[in-house]
């Protein structure tokens, strides 16, 4: 499969058979301007959103006819096997941020794991209802997420094979939020890319735990 990283948390992942799912994607200029990403226009079969916030829920500007899943549960469309797992935008139990929607998609004999805004460390019964994790989409900038301290933990936790970091500050997000470097800093498993997208197959995953630092496409 490949994994194409648009900015903020949104991904396209794009199944060998050629479904494709689109995670998270964000509104281009929302908050006034401060997520200045660009518009995300692709094509999608399966569109996955984690919470109704502008910067996670924005699918006017997708292509095709989608299925959009915003809720806990089971589901299986083309061929893709997906879990939605409820959890909390923040460590109040939604009382600041609301609710908040980890996805788990299942195909090619990978399972990639997307946070959303996970606001919270993970208790042991969402760590189980999660089970194993080949690959880890991780919010780390803090402040509306969990940051970096608490990210590391929670990818020590699940013990992917490979973590791509996102939710942080970049030049086209002004929001009060860390940069990845937080996040990478002191670990020596970090591979930088240049580009958007990366191609994960069940026989190339790294035998220890990689960090995958992704360009945004837009």
């Amino acid at each position: 499969m490949k994994i194409k990283y648009y900015g903020h948390a949104a991904f396209m992942i794009e199944t060998e058979s050629g479904v494709r799912i689109i995670l998270d994607p964000y509104q281009s200029g929302a908050f006034g301007g401060a997520l200045s990403y660009g518009k995300i226009t692709d094509e999608a079969d399966i569109v996955l959103t984690s919470h109704d916030h502008d910067d996670h829920n924005y699918t006017k500007d997708i292509k095709g006819s989608f299925k959009h899943i915003k809720g806990a549960g089971s589901y299986e469309e083309k061929g893709v096997k997906v879990r939605g797992i409820p959890c909390y935008h923040d460590e109040s139990t939604g009382k600041e941020r609301g609710t908040n929607i980890i996805f788990l998609v299942e195909g090619e004999g990978i399972t990639v794991a997307h946070l959303g805004d996970l606001g919270h460390p993970l208790s042991k019964k969402e760590v189980e209802e999660i089970g194993k994790v080949d690959v880890l989409l991780i919010p780390v900038g803090g402040y509306y997420t969990i940051d970096a301290k608490t990210a590391t933990k929670v990818m020590d936790t699940l013990k992917p094979l490979l973590t791509v970091p996102m939710h942080y500050k970049t030049e086209k997000c002004q929001f009060p939020i860390a940069p990845v470097e937080d996040f990478i800093k002191d670990k020596g498993n970090v591979k930088r890319v240049k580009g958007s997208e990366y191609v994960i197959k069940k026989d190339t995953l790294p035998p220890q735990s990689e960090i995958v630092v992704l360009e945004h496409a837009l």
